[in-house]
């Protein structure tokens, strides 16, 4: 029980004191890794679980367009890519088929590289 308090408390932390950026990235990073919960609920047929984190990572994607700063030219090329995420997840729930739930993870991962590569050159914090 101490251990995940003190896991807990952590994560709160690493969260409350992260900079934009770095907050950014571990959406990126949560939306895969829902991503890669639900394609083990595919494998196990487990839909609940299929459903429940197919809705996590839609969230993410939606939290993303929301926050778009259209004043800047590329905010128009990422809403495209957030837009085709959103609809693979969208046919990966409803239709109950991995290999979208895999494109859109394809694509999460390409936004979180493209998004470390932006931090570093900018001098950003990168693991």
């Amino acid at each position: 029980m101490a251990v995940n308090n003190a896991a807990t408390y952590y994560q709160g932390t690493k969260v409350n004191t992260a900079s934009p950026a770095e907050l950014t990235l571990m959406l990126y990073e949560g939306a895969i890794k829902f991503c890669n919960i639900a394609l083990l609920g595919f494998e196990t047929g487990d839909t609940e679980k299929v459903n429940n984190n197919v809705i996590k990572v839609q969230k993410i994607i939606t939290e993303f367009r929301a926050t778009l700063d259209f004043k800047y030219p590329t905010a128009k090329d990422f809403d495209v890519v957030y837009e085709y995420i959103a609809s693979l997840l969208v046919q990966a729930n409803v239709k109950k088929d991995p290999e979208y739930l895999e494109k859109a993870l394809e694509q999460i991962r390409e936004m979180r590289d493209l998004w470390k590569e932006i931090m570093k050159r900018n001098h950003m914090y990168v693991k």
